[in-house]
């Protein structure tokens, strides 16, 4: 008897380590899912828009588009979710363009046209690569440039807001961390493996006060409201959540008008073209 426990003590730790381990070399694909063929460009959407190629610090040459807004000083720094590419951003692309907005966005390593393969030390060092394009390359001023990410890119935001200053940070349909979005996804096994992935956003808030601007639907059907909420509790003042509705992926669609007015309100309140003369950071 007693060697029968044993042995099925055994066999149970060996399955177990068996999951662990395969949950661990599954997580890239569970995490990623890069597209890298461009289905459009921005003159389809009958927008002017430069091409842009950027090399980040480790020698990786990424893809981008800079689509200007005619008379604006202001930049959106655009950081994509976890699926696609840049060329699947049409609809956010135009909602910024109507709040006179120029829009940069990248391809992160191994989505769309750009090099490498995609990892989180990567993409915060692409995030890293494209501050660097815009305030040094092209002379934006740090408190013209609102940094925007939905998804995945709300982390990647979030830490590049962690280590500059941008005018305002946007998070929408944001995940607290990895490991809360394990624990949603998996919440039986998510222990049971080493994390490759930290994605840390209420972490990476901690260090950041720039105004920021938190968006979630309580229908999102991927990232918990919750843990929008948690996003929003982690960031210091000022700071606004605004509950839109609507799944993951369409909520910004199916809350306009109100989605696009409270984007205009954030703005507005926060930041002001610096480039124009005679104007003036709202404080």
């Amino acid at each position: 008897m007693r060697n029968n426990i044993q042995g099925g003590i055994t066999s149970l730790l060996l399955i177990l380590l068996l999951v662990g381990s395969l949950l661990y070399l599954l997580q890239p694909g569970m995490v990623f899912f890069p597209y890298r063929e461009l289905s459009t460009t921005p003159t389809e959407w009958g927008m002017a828009f430069e091409d842009v190629s950027i090399e980040t610090r480790d020698g990786t040459r990424l893809h981008g588009w800079y689509i200007p807004h005619p008379g604006s000083g202001r930049v959106l720094l655009f950081f994509h979710g976890n699926a696609g590419n840049i060329s699947h951003r049409r609809e956010s692309v135009e909602i910024f363009h109507r709040l006179g907005l120029n829009v940069f966005m990248i391809d992160y390593r191994g989505y769309g046209h750009s090099q490498g393969k995609p990892s989180e030390a990567g993409l915060y060092e692409d995030a890293r690569a494209a501050w660097q394009y815009l305030t040094v390359e092209r002379g934006i001023e740090e408190a013209n440039i609102i940094l925007f990410g939905r998804s995945l890119g709300a982390a990647v935001a979030s830490n590049l807001a962690s280590e500059v200053q941008p005018g305002a940070v946007i998070l929408e349909s944001a995940f607290s961390s990895a490991r809360d979005m394990a624990n949603v996804i998996l919440p039986a096994l998510s222990y049971l493996t080493i994390l490759r992935f930290t994605f840390d956003t209420t972490e990476h808030l901690r260090g950041v006060t720039s105004p920021l601007l938190v968006l979630h639907s309580p229908e999102d059907d991927i990232v918990p409201f919750r843990l929008g909420e948690k996003v929003y509790r982690a960031a210091s003042q000022p700071k606004r959540f605004v509950v839109i509705e609507g799944d993951h992926n369409s909520g910004f669609l199916r809350s306009q008008p109100h989605y696009e007015q409270a984007l205009e309100q954030f703005i507005s309140r926060y930041t002001a073209d610096a480039s124009l003369a005679g104007s003036e950071r709202i404080p």
